[in-house]
């Protein structure tokens, strides 16, 4: 897997991985991550700057609603074996 490109933002990490034909788009806050996957082929050829171009705002906010969720999940599956 290699490092393609990272995009900077202030609440998350957000890296560009290519390998096997496809392109993976990870995004990290802590302990938590969530990872996408897209074909090489689902795209126009405009390669990281197409990917880039995706990851939105309005896209970046539903990840870190869902780091949130995440986040409250595990922290009460937790507490549930601490009982």
């Amino acid at each position: 897997m290699r490092v393609i490109a990272e995009l900077p933002h202030p609440e998350c990490k957000i890296t560009l991985f290519n390998m096997n034909q496809k392109y993976i788009v990870k995004f990290e806050q802590g302990t938590l991550e969530q990872s996408y996957k897209l074909s090489e082929l689902d795209l126009s050829g405009g390669g990281a700057n197409e990917i880039f171009q995706l990851l939105d705002e309005d896209f970046i906010t539903t990840v870190i609603e869902r780091f949130k969720t995440m986040r409250k999940d595990f922290s009460e599956a937790y507490k549930r074996q601490q009982y």
